[in-house]
């Protein structure tokens, strides 16, 4: 009889952590435990208390109540040094290297090996930073300046930064969300490299499948308390889904029936040199228009043109008829355009501001009485919309980067539809944001559409493109390619024409 396989003790655990802030309890009573060579997934909503946690293990913040656990021993981090000093590291969603320094400056800031009277050791930085991305397998010049690397690549600088300080636990925060699909394999046989040398990996994502793809085990968190730990094999999308939204989800892409009216944006031949030509298309109210295509394929800079962010060099656009000029917003604006952004935090909203003001900056002229602000008018009207996309809060006067992503999202979407738009543009409406909190949006969306909005939906998500769109818009290296009826579109079609393999005239 053979004796029993010893029980494995985690690098990394939480036993019964708590955190609240103020009123708001953001963790109850979770556990957690991260195991040497493992790929551990965090899911749940936005909201659900995923980025506490991860605080929690980085030493940002200190349970009220609970336990860490280093290699089985209790352990209080009294900041990230501490967390970082235990071989605890976190690759955020946005890098933050420093520009101006190369590469492997900015591995060994503040640390640098010194030669003799103080000074630093150039060639040993070099070296060792070599040696980082020989062990990580991936082929960048560590004397490169950091600015004007991607996103991928400025991961990839974090990852070997951590790897420096002899990290044990590699926590990935929606590591992947601005990464192209090649980008995405690269981080991905990079990750599986350093778990198969030992490493614990926390790896959090929206896109479940990259959490099967990747992830041995899933911890589920739903509003702030822990709802399973079980093996990623054996389970199914639809059962995650369930556990992070604590119900099923039947309907992702709630796409109604809608009539469709007269042209309301029309785009003819527009033309800004070196980023898109010759552009032409029409949105009808009623109708809800996807717009696709690969990263760089000019999608943005259409939208960003048509609303007057930018301007265009040739071509015009007109709003039910009403042409809109370049490089004038508010006359977009007054003509019923309205633009969600595709960068929610530096594009669509003011951060350090409150979340009844972000809402309330499309509509200033409608709640000022003298040229003041009318505060019971700003308060009236943020509270409305925030019941109605059911933004969660703890005060409409808390700064709006307390909120998590999917609520900054709704908050963007109040900013914009509080101005009664004709025709909505949104660009990448859902990027980010969790399962539950994406199909709100699609129900959203649709519901404009019924009302008789004209959507213009930009995306990258083909899924959502195919599940909610009446027609398929496709770019191309700045050309429109295709323009695809709803019965027509497919992955296959759409990524044809976004290729530059197939082209289908309006």
């Amino acid at each position: 009889m053979t004796d029993p396989a010893p029980e494995r003790t985690p690098v990394l655990a939480l036993e019964g952590v708590s955190k609240s802030f103020g009123a708001v309890r953001a963790l109850r009573d979770v556990s957690l435990e991260l195991y040497a060579g493992e790929a551990h997934a965090l899911a749940g909503e936005n909201g659900a208390g995923k980025s506490t946690l991860i605080k929690t293990l980085a030493g940002v913040h200190r349970p009220d109540a609970g336990t860490v656990l280093l290699d089985g021993t209790p352990v209080v981090f009294h900041g990230p040094a501490d967390a970082r000093d235990a071989g605890v590291a976190v690759i955020y969603q946005e890098p933050t290297l420093f520009p101006d320094l190369s590469i492997a400056e900015n591995i060994f800031v503040g640390r640098q090996p010194r030669r003799s009277f103080g000074r630093v050791d150039h060639k040993a930085v070099r070296e060792a930073t070599a040696a980082l991305f020989r062990r990580l397998g991936v082929d960048l010049d560590p004397e490169q300046p950091a600015r004007g690397l991607s996103i991928a690549d400025q991961q990839l600088v974090e990852i070997a930064k951590a790897l420096s300080f002899d990290a044990r636990v590699l926590i990935m925060d929606e590591p992947t969300a601005a990464l192209t699909g090649s980008e995405v394999a690269r981080l991905f046989g990079v990750v599986r490299a350093l778990r198969e040398a030992g490493a614990a990996v926390l790896f959090i994502s929206h896109r479940l499948e990259e959490v099967f793809a990747l992830c041995q085990r899933v911890t589920t968190l739903r509003d702030g308390a822990w709802v399973a730990s079980e093996p990623v094999a054996g389970l199914g999308e639809d059962d995650l889904v369930r556990r992070m939204v604590g119900r099923d989800l039947d309907e992702l892409y709630p796409k109604q029936d809608a009539a469709v009216g007269d042209v309301a944006l029309r785009v003819r031949r527009l033309t800004r040199e070196g980023v898109f030509t010759d552009v032409s298309f029409e949105v009808r109210h009623g109708e809800i228009v996807g717009l696709a295509g690969l990263v760089g394929a000019g999608r943005s800079e259409v939208a960003r043109a048509v609303f007057g962010v930018d301007r265009w060099d040739a071509g015009a656009a007109e709003v039910d008829g009403r042409p809109l000029k370049p490089g004038a917003p508010s006359l977009a604006m007054a003509a019923g355009l309205a633009l969600v952004p595709e960068d929610r935090r530096a594009q669509g909203l003011v951060m350090d501001m409150s979340i009844e003001r972000n809402i309330n900056l499309t509509g200033l002229r409608t709640t000022a009485r003298a040229g003041l602000m009318n505060r019971g008018a700003e308060r009236s009207r943020a509270l409305d919309w925030a019941v109605r996309l059911q933004v969660k809060y703890a005060r409409l006067a808390d700064m709006v980067g307390t909120l998590s992503g999917g609520n900054q999202q709704k908050v963007v979407l109040a900013k914009w539809l509080a101005t009664d738009p004709r025709v909505l543009i949104v660009d990448e409406p859902t990027r980010g944001i969790d399962v539950g909190t994406k199909a709100e949006v699609h129900r959203l969306l649709s519901q404009l559409a019924a009302d008789g909005v004209a959507v213009l939906m930009i995306s990258s998500d083909l899924p959502e493109i195919l599940g909610m769109a009446d027609r398929v818009l496709v770019m191309h290296e700045g050309r429109l390619t295709a323009d695809i009826p709803r019965e027509r579109a497919t992955e296959e079609t759409v990524m044809a024409a976004a290729t530059g393999r197939a082209r289908s005239a309006a």
